[in-house]
C-alpha cells in the first residue's frame, strides 16, 4: 500500500514542476520565518525565488506561511496582464500590495491562454503560436517541451529545450526539463549530466534538477533491491535522500515539497535510517500540518517507533 500511495504522489509531479523561468543566485537563509499575503489580481499566481506557491483566491488574496527572512524574489502574473517581478523585502510580513497592468502583447497574451488550457493539444497550439510571435521566447518554448514531453513526444520536447536555451543562454529550468526527458528515455548519463548543468547553472539552487536527481538515485536504488544487491540499494537510496534534501530545503513550502518530504522520508526508511525518517516526517507535520496526507505521515512515524521499540 505505501508502494502504491508514493507512486500516485508522484506521477503529478514528474513534469509539472512549476518553476519560473529565471535562474536564482542562492538560496535565501533558512532560520526566521513571516506571513506575508498578496494582494493583487484574482487567480493571479504568485512565485517565491522562481517557485510557484499557488495562485490567488476571487478576492485576490493568496497568504504565505513560513516564509524565511532575506531578501526574497517575487513575481506575479495574471491573465491579460502584464507579469511583474519585485523584490519582497526583509521587513516585508503581511499584506504585500501588488498593482497589475493590462497588456496588449499578442506573444504574451497567447502564452498565458496555453498556461490555462486544460486540453493538451490545444495548449500546444497556443504556445506554438506565442513562439510564432515572438521567436526568443524562452519560457514558451520551454513549456512547449513540458507538453511534448507529457506527449512523450521526447524529441519535439529535447527540439524545444535547444530553443529555449538559444534564447537564453544558461537556462537553468531549461537543464531541468531536459535532464526529465533524457530520464523518461531511459537515457541515464545524460539525465544525470542535465540535472548536474541545471544546478551549476543556478547557482546551486535548483529544486527541480535535484528531485529528478534523486528520483533516479532512487529507481538506481529499487533496482538494486531487486537484484539483491543490498548494499548498493542502500548506498543509492542515501544518495537519493541527499538530492532530495536539497530539493526540500530550496522548495521551502511550496506546494510541490508535500511530495517530495514524504518521498525522502521513504528513502530514509527503506535505507533503515529510521531516526532520520521520523525526522522528516515530523517537520513535514510542522510545514504542512493541515495536508491531506498528514494523518498518512502520521502513520508512518507511529510505525517506525513500533519498529525501534521492537513492537514489530
Amino acid at each position: 500500500m505505501r508502494a502504491k500511495f508514493l507512486f500516485a504522489l508522484l506521477l503529478p509531479l514528474l513534469f509539472n514542476f512549476i518553476i519560473s523561468a529565471q535562474p536564482r543566485k542562492s538560496a535565501p537563509p533558512q532560520t526566521a520565518t513571516r506571513t506575508i499575503t498578496i494582494v493583487t489580481e484574482p487567480n493571479a499566481s504568485v512565485l517565491l525565488d522562481d517557485i510557484k506557491y499557488g495562485a490567488t483566491d476571487e478576492s485576490g488574496k493568496l497568504t504565505l506561511q513560513n516564509i524565511s527572512a532575506g531578501t526574497r524574489r517575487l513575481r506575479v502574473r495574471a491573465n491579460g496582464f502584464k507579469e511583474l517581478s519585485q523584490n519582497l523585502l526583509p521587513a516585508q510580513k503581511g499584506d504585500v500590495k501588488i498593482v497589475l497592468t493590462k497588456t496588449t502583447d499578442e506573444a504574451e497574451l497567447a502564452f498565458q491562454q496555453a498556461e490555462a488550457e486544460k486540453n493538451k493539444e490545444k495548449a500546444v497550439g497556443l504556445y506554438r503560436k506565442a513562439i510564432v510571435l515572438r521567436p526568443k521566447y524562452a519560457e514558451a518554448n520551454l513549456a512547449l517541451a513540458r507538453a511534448l514531453a507529457d506527449r512523450s513526444d521526447n524529441e519535439g520536447a529535447l527540439k524545444a529545450i535547444a530553443a529555449a536555451r538559444k534564447a537564453r543562454p544558461g537556462y537553468a529550468e531549461a537543464s531541468a526539463v531536459e535532464g526529465r526527458v533524457y530520464k523518461a528515455g531511459d537515457k541515464e548519463q545524460k539525465a544525470i549530466a542535465a540535472f548536474k548543468r541545471s544546478i551549476s547553472e543556478g547557482k546551486n539552487f535548483q529544486p527541480e534538477a535535484h528531485a529528478g536527481l534523486g528520483l533516479l538515485y532512487k529507481e538506481k536504488a529499487e533496482s538494486s533491491g531487486a537484484e539483491g544487491d543490498f548494499q548498493s540499494e542502500k548506498q543509492y537510496y542515501i544518495l537519493a535522500a541527499a538530492e532530495l534534501e536539497k530539493a526540500a530545503a530550496q522548495l521551502s513550502t511550496a506546494p510541490d515539497a508535500v511530495t517530495i518530504y514524504q518521498l525522502l522520508g521513504d528513502c530514509y526508511e527503506r535505507a533503515k535510517m529510521y531516526p532520520e525518517a521520523v525526522k522528516v516526517y515530523e517537520k513535514f507535520l510542522r510545514l504542512f500540518p493541515d495536508s491531506n496526507e498528514a494523518s498518512a505521515v502520521r502513520s508512518f512515524i507511529v510505525q517506525i517507533n513500533k519498529r525501534l521499540n521492537g513492537e514489530q
